[in-house]
């Protein structure tokens, strides 16, 4: 496999895409087929979350309680509407970007190459996990110059800074450091599959790299080892992992670049707050002096308004990426982000609004949930497939 990646593999054809567009009409169908296609394992360990999961279904129960307020005979012609945003000084097509996923070669042979160009061709950007496939260089070489480097610590700070140099040298737009994985957590559900077993079908194709060594090199790092790169290298920080109004003032502090909320998808500390409820204390804290983005459970266009309506410059798409890939490869990710482009479209015409500035805290109103919040609750439609 390591071979095929580095033969750089072509794109699909053009066919491949027009097939996979007629096949998947709704992201409900992906999320499907992904069920459908995944070993168990696999599929736990992208849907599930740590210990009793209750920050997962947070993640949800916080855009569920959340109702948008809409506003009529507004003359929001469909070729009007601009959804389009930004990050880095990077214009964005939609307020989307592909988060990092590990082990992305569980989902797919070819890991997350099909993403990256997807997303760059898309009009969007990625940020590739230092623990998946492919390696950096190739990933960056068919980006489209929209790629981001997420490092997890795994050495000190002679191993920190090559990985930095190579992100600088390779036309990364910024280095995110991970922050939230001081401790590995207890994921039930991997645990009670048994997951980390070394196996083929676990691992992928490169030798560790799901494995734990060189862990105490991240329990040890900290905001100075976060100053330390800021100032040696010519290359934005991004911090993912923020949780708290106090740590993102931190963060603002030492010139962080982009303040990235999430809570890992609801796989590392349990009983946390859902992003989306966390996002509104964390713009205010940054107050204009960083960018602001967020994960944890997006995956409608409605999910992603809310977000940006709540201060948000962009949304990351962990999960939904994740089974977009596992059910068409490369043609699925790019499909997804046709589809996720459409809601956010109709969304928008439906609240009145023709472009993305006008998606502001008056378009929101205070809800009761509608449904019992899960991974998968905002697909429901997802028992016709059983």
């Amino acid at each position: 496999m390591a071979d095929t990646l580095s033969n750089r593999p072509p794109a699909p054809t053009q066919q491949q895409i027009d097939e996979v567009a007629r096949r998947f009409l709704t992201t409900t169908e992906m999320v499907a087929e992904a069920r459908r296609k995944l070993h168990p394992h696999s599929w736990d360990f992208v849907a599930g979350g740590s210990e009793t999961e209750a920050t997962l279904a947070r993640n949800r129960l916080a855009l569920d309680v959340w109702a948008l307020r809409p506003r009529v005979l507004r003359n929001v012609l469909q070729s009007s509407v601009e959804p389009s945003s930004s990050l880095l000084g990077i214009k964005l097509r939609i307020p989307v970007i592909f988060a990092p996923v590990g082990g992305m070669t569980m989902l797919d042979p070819l890991g997350a190459l099909g993403p990256v160009r997807a997303a760059g061709q898309f009009g969007t950007m990625t940020f590739i996990s230092s623990v998946t496939e492919p390696d950096l260089e190739l990933a960056a070489a068919e980006a489209n110059g929209r790629l981001v480097l997420q490092l997890y610590i795994r050495g000190d700070a002679n191993w920190v800074d090559a990985y930095v140099e190579r992100a600088v040298k390779a036309g990364c737009k910024a280095i995110c450091f991970t922050v939230d994985t001081d401790a590995y957590s207890r994921r039930e559900r991997n645990q009670l599959n048994r997951f980390f077993q070394g196996t083929p079908l676990i691992t992928g194709g490169r030798t560790g790299v799901m494995e734990n060594t060189g862990r105490e090199h991240q329990e040890q790092f900290s905001w100075k080892d976060i100053e330390r790169v800021r100032r040696k290298f010519d290359l934005p920080v991004i911090i993912k992992g923020i949780g708290t109004a106090e740590d993102a003032k931190i963060a603002v502090e030492h010139g962080v670049a982009v303040v990235y909320v999430s809570n890992h998808g609801g796989r590392q500390l349990d009983h946390g707050q859902g992003t989306l409820e966390i996002l509104p204390e964390v713009v205010a804290a940054v107050n204009g002096h960083a960018e602001v983005m967020v994960d944890g459970g997006f995956v409608r266009g409605t999910d992603v308004l809310k977000a940006v309506a709540l201060g948000a410059k962009a949304v990351g798409m962990g999960k939904l990426q994740a089974w977009a890939l596992a059910a068409a490869g490369e043609a699925g990710t790019m499909r997804l982000l046709d589809l996720i482009e459409e809601e956010i479209t109709k969304d928008m015409m439906l609240m009145g609004l023709t472009k993305l500035s006008q998606v502001d805290r008056s378009v929101l109103a205070p809800a009761q949930p509608y449904t019992l919040p899960t991974a998968l609750s905002a697909f429901p439609h997802l028992h016709r497939y059983e």
